[in-house]
């Protein structure tokens, strides 16, 4: 019999879920994680993993360790739509001081859960990614404008944006960036990020890291976007009322630690794109490449610039 602990997410925040073993039961799990999260015991739905997937708890006999629980995961704990909920009676109203489990909350109550909005894949991921953070929405057209807030701010300054940096001309760029084929990246996110006067916070699942974008502006908010090394989505925070928040107060530390552990579960995971072997189809010829080398010799022979995602 061994001590287990998991970390759980739910609408009422992040919590420990403690001094379980694995001879407990699915019902004795069952019956804390009603009490963490405000839900009955027969509405509870437990998603595990990276994507998040659902976890079989129909069986309440069966003991944690045969339903593959391990030790250190996170739980995220949602409400089943239409169930019937049981009398508040039935839920402990604080942890167990002889019995199997107890829990306590990380710092600070927050609730909600940072969860991935999914965008298409249609070479302005990027922009519909910042555009979902800055109104709440996916809109596929943002691109537009933002493309032309970037040429705008790429022609004003050649000194800065010069061919060194941009990779061509810098009026070459410009035409460029401003056709709806042409991929965002790290130039786009800085001069986006200063135009909107927010820090953007761009959370690498082939990394697990996260670069941050105007951090050295002293910005009040800041936003996170998810990028697996092809493609980007925004985060937002789910919040109990079933709204959403897409833009976070620069000192909350805790959203920022909780979107480093996405990056650390999705590389774990390997949710990200293999730069050796995604699929580009050159929007010129429409040849299909594999791989990030396979596009740059092909980028160098012909001198076609414009990929698009497959």
């Amino acid at each position: 019999m061994t001590a287990v602990a998991f970390k759980v997410k739910s609408k009422n925040g992040q919590q420990i879920l403690k001094d379980l073993t694995s001879d407990s039961t699915v019902g004795e799990l069952k019956l804390f994680l009603s009490s963490i999260a405000d839900v009955g015991c027969e509405r509870i739905c437990v998603l595990i993993g990276y994507p998040p997937k659902p976890l079989d708890i129909s069986d309440d006999e069966k003991k944690i360790c045969e339903i593959g629980l391990k030790t250190g995961e996170t739980l995220i704990v949602e409400e089943k739509v239409g169930a019937v909920t049981k009398p508040e009676t039935s839920q402990p109203t604080k942890p167990v001081e002889n019995g199997v489990a107890s829990h306590e909350t990380i710092g600070p109550c927050r609730p909600g859960i940072l969860m991935k909005k999914v965008v298409p894949s249609d070479n302005s991921c990027l922009f519909t990614s910042i555009g979902f953070v800055l109104n709440g929405n996916v809109d596929t057209s943002v691109h537009t404008l933002m493309r032309q807030i970037i040429a705008m701010e790429v022609a004003s300054d050649v000194d800065t944006y010069n061919e060194a940096m941009l990779g061509r001309p810098n009026a070459e760029y410009c035409l460029w960036i401003q056709q709806p084929s042409s991929w965002g990246g790290a130039i786009e996110v800085a001069i986006l990020s200063r135009f909107y006067g927010l820090e953007m916070a761009v959370v690498d699942t082939l990394n697990a890291i996260i670069n941050r974008f105007g951090e050295d502006k002293n910005y009040g908010q800041r936003v996170f976007l998810l990028f697996d090394g092809v493609h980007y989505d925004p985060l937002y925070l789910e919040q109990s009322d079933g709204g959403i928040q897409t833009m976070f107060p620069a000192e909350d530390m805790d959203i920022y630690r909780e979107a480093e552990q996405l990056a650390h579960e999705a590389k774990s995971s390997r949710q990200f794109t293999d730069l050796n072997k995604f699929t580009l189809k050159c929007m010129v010829c429409d040849k299909f490449l594999t791989g990030q080398v396979e596009a740059q010799k092909h980028a160098k022979e012909t001198k076609h610039t414009n990929f698009g995602e497959v």
